[in-house]
C-alpha cells in the first residue's frame, strides 16, 4: 500500500480516483445524515479516525514493489462505525500520510480503493460470514482483520501489475503480491490480534457506542 506519485500510469491513477469518488459520495451522504441526526456522532467518528491514521502510518518499505507494508485499521473500523464512513475516515488518513512521505497525490485513488474501499468491505464481509456460520465476535472480528489486510495488499499488487505491466499482468501480479508476503503476513497477523481485542472489547463494555456510530452488532 502507500503507492507513491509517478508509479502508477496517468490512466490508472484516473480510473482509481473514479472508484473511489463514487465510494466518496457514499461516505458523505452517510455522514451528513448520521450528524444531523446526533450531534455527538462528529467527535466520535474523529476518535476513529484518528484511530486509523496511527494504525496505518507505521509502514515497512517493500523495495521490489516500490511500496510499503503497513497495518490498516480499515476491517475494524467498518465494524464498528461502518463501511462508507470508514472509506471517508480512510481517504483523510491518506491524504496526511501524503504530508510524511507516504504514498502520493496522483496515487492517492488507487491506495483509498485498496486499503479503504477493499480492506474495508472485505473485512466487513468477513466479519459478517464468520458470524453467520456461528463464529464468536471475537474470531470474526480477528479474521476480518487479517483478511482484510491481506487483500488490501493483493489489490496494491493489482494495481501495480496492471499499470506497469499490462502484457505479463497475471505474472507479476503473483510476484508483487508475493513481493509484499515477508512484512505483510506478521503484520496481517498482528491486524488479527488488535482487531479481535479492540471490536470485542467495545461489543462487552459499550455496544451502544457501536450501534450509534451505524457499525455491526449481532450476537
Amino acid at each position: 500500500m502507500h503507492i507513491s506519485d509517478g508509479i502508477l500510469s496517468l490512466q490508472w491513477n484516473a480510473i482509481w480516483y473514479v472508484i473511489a469518488l463514487i465510494f466518496i459520495a457514499f461516505g458523505i451522504r452517510e455522514i451528513k445524515q448520521r450528524t444531523s441526526e446526533d450531534p455527538s456522532y462528529m467527535p466520535l467518528l474523529a476518535l476513529m479516525g484518528s484511530a486509523i491514521f496511527v494504525i496505518a502510518v507505521w509502514h515497512i518499505p517493500v523495495p521490489v514493489t516500490g511500496s510499503c507494508s503497513h497495518p490498516i485499521g480499515t476491517p475494524m473500523s467498518a465494524i464498528i462505525i461502518g463501511p462508507f464512513a470508514t472509506v471517508i475516515l480512510s481517504t483523510i488518513a491518506l491524504i496526511l500520510h501524503i504530508f510524511l512521505a507516504h504514498g502520493g497525490i496522483t496515487s492517492l485513488g488507487a491506495n483509498t480503493f485498496s486499503m479503504g474501499i477493499v480492506g474495508t468491505f472485505v473485512g466487513l464481509g468477513t466479519f459478517l460470514l464468520f458470524r453467520k456460520v456461528g463464529a464468536s465476535i471475537w474470531l470474526s472480528a480477528g479474521f476480518a482483520g487479517f483478511i482484510g489486510s491481506v487483500m488490501t495488499y493483493i489489490t496494491t499488487a493489482f494495481e501495480l501489475a496492471i499499470s506497469l505491466n499490462p502484457d505479463s499482468f497475471f505474472q507479476q501480479w503473483i510476484i508483487y503480491s508475493l513481493g509484499f508476503i515477508p512484512t505483510q503476513l506478521p503484520l496481517a497477523i498482528a491486524e488479527f490480534i488488535f482487531t479481535a481485542a479492540i471490536v470485542k472489547y467495545i461489543v462487552d463494555a459499550k455496544p451502544e457506542i457501536i450501534k450509534r456510530l451505524g457499525g455491526v452488532v449481532n450476537g
